[in-house]
């Protein structure tokens, strides 16, 4: 600055503005207030020192390990997680960290959660999508059709469900599907592989997640798929005294439930590749009835939305605070302290951690079962279609 106030000053009006805008343009100050340091009319300002950051890079590589473990969840379902499960890490020497990096850990906002982790999410982000044409449906009359908003949310046992495609690029022949359920006021989810569209084994796949499911089945919600929508799935609901409904065509939204599910639960973790072998259902079964299931009803927390209004043509939406669908089971009145007490002791056995390894090394199994059934070759437009945890799994696992 020293150097061009002397030009300044000796300058004319022309040479002036030139080189202001020079300077204005190098430092992004205002110009009003470089003119007047320029003619030593104003005591210059004193830098600002940047504020200590509390959240500091001592604090982060825990942060992400934590994040990485629950399976990199949003920060309002983080956050409770820290709360409720930080401690037992410790104490299973999941995670080390001192006193200080744990208190500033638990008064850490989710706000402040998600700004923590922008760069690991971008690094992990998945643009790619891939989808395949549904086939025709049936429309039964006798099963009466229900929204969303018809079904009762305040009553245990409300199951909406649907089934998962595993054809990869090609949706001729025999291939793998995935039914998955849910529960509407808790968010348990259970997962069932079966090979083709077969009404039966649709059926024995149902079966099996009911048994599976600690909650009492009161009402069937499928969509129109013939295989969920069939004389033997209403023939099974009504002898078992179950209500069988569906929801109207073309409207993925009247099961909104088990889409949002469809994601984050099966995609995520088997992408989009073909999946036709007995080996390849058995090792997803081996998932969906052991750690997968644990780990999602136990250590992912669950937002449900409680307010929709719609103000000045925005909606905006307001939801309850995180909570696993364990810790909502255990706070609810309608299920019998015998199940809370299961469940409770299934809990307190569990390690969060070890089940995240364990769902990594299986779905890493699983991939090369594939990759061995392809003659070891996997072309570049299939390499797209690996869902994003594998290929973190297959970096960290070697």
């Amino acid at each position: 600055m020293e150097t061009l106030r002397e030009r300044y000053l000796k300058g004319n009006k022309r040479e002036k503005g030139k080189i202001l805008d020079e300077y204005c343009q190098n430092t992004g100050q205002e110009r009003k207030y470089v003119i007047k340091k320029f003619r030593y009319k104003v005591k210059l300002k004193e830098t600002r020192k940047k504020r200590k950051e509390y959240y500091d890079n001592n604090v982060k590589p825990t942060l992400v390990e934590i994040w990485n473990i629950f399976d990199r969840p949003c920060g309002q379902r983080l956050k409770p997680l820290i709360g409720d499960e930080l401690r037992r890490l410790i104490e299973l020497k999941e995670i080390q960290c001192s006193n200080g990096i744990t208190s500033k850990l638990k008064k850490m906002s989710s706000a402040t959660i998600d700004r923590k982790l922008k760069h690991e999410k971008e690094v992990l982000k998945l643009n790619f999508k891939y989808s395949t044409k549904k086939n025709d449906f049936v429309l039964l009359n006798q099963v009466p059709v229900k929204t969303s908003a018809d079904l009762d949310r305040t009553l245990a046992g409300n199951i909406q469900m649907d089934c998962v495609e595993h054809c990869g690029m090609s949706a001729s022949g025999e291939y793998a599907n995935s039914l998955t359920t849910i529960d509407i006021l808790f968010g348990w989810w259970e997962g069932e592989a079966f090979p083709g569209k077969g009404q039966e084994r649709t059926l024995i796949a149902i079966d099996n997640a009911r048994k599976r499911s600690p909650v009492e089945w009161k009402e069937m919600h499928p969509d129109n798929g013939m295989n969920l929508l069939n004389w033997h799935v209403y023939t099974y609901a009504e002898k078992e005294g179950i209500e069988y409904s569906r929801s109207r065509p073309y409207k993925k939204n009247d099961n909104c439930f088990v889409e949002q599910k469809n994601s984050t639960h099966v995609r995520r973790q088997f992408g989009y590749l073909r999946y036709d072998t007995r080996e390849e259902i058995n090792a997803m079964n081996d998932l969906y009835r052991n750690e997968l299931r644990l780990f999602k009803n136990f250590f992912q927390p669950v937002m449900k939305l409680v307010k929709k209004e719609r103000i000045k043509g925005k909606i905006h939406r307001k939801y309850d605070k995180a909570k696993t669908p364990y810790h909502r089971i255990m706070e609810s009145d309608q299920i019998d302290e015998e199940t809370k007490r299961k469940l409770s002791e299934i809990y307190e056995n569990l390690n969060p951690a070890e089940l995240k390894r364990e769902i990594d090394k299986k779905i890493k199994k699983l991939y090369e079962i594939y990759s061995k059934k392809n003659g070891g070759k996997v072309d570049l437009a299939v390499k797209k279609l690996i869902p994003s945890m594998v290929s973190f799994s297959m970096m960290h696992l070697r």
